[in-house]
């Protein structure tokens, strides 16, 4: 394997693990859950993204073949993570979860102009 083959692989290893710890932090550090929902659903999802593909060349250029198995891994997860944020979001609403002043748009806020009609 050539250098600049290992330099683009780290490029993108390290790419999806700063995303990782991007969603990671947001998780941790948000304030409430609707904010949270954001960590894990959208940075981490790029950062696995940014690995599956620093995955892809390095079997490909070790194989000297495509390796393909990686994009299904890919496939299901950018199929699923919307999916399930998009779940956990609507029980959230309907379970009407504590939220922070700055969380806009919430459906049982006292004041209307803030507030969005879930059904």
């Amino acid at each position: 394997m050539s250098f600049a083959t290992e330099v683009v692989i780290s490029l993108f290893l390290f790419v999806g693990a700063c995303f990782a710890l991007v969603g990671s932090l947001g998780l941790a550090r948000l304030q409430d859950f609707f904010m949270r929902l954001h960590g894990p659903t959208k940075a981490t999802t790029l950062g696995v993204g940014g690995m599956v593909i620093g995955s892809i060349i390095f079997f490909s250029a070790g194989e000297h073949e495509l390796s393909l198995h990686e994009l299904l891994i890919a496939l299901f997860l950018f199929i699923t993570a919307p999916v399930s944020a998009h779940i956990v979001g609507k029980a959230a609403l309907h379970r009407q979860l504590p939220c922070e002043e700055r969380t806009r748009n919430v459906p049982w806020a006292d004041n209307e102009k803030d507030s969005v009609d879930i059904n």
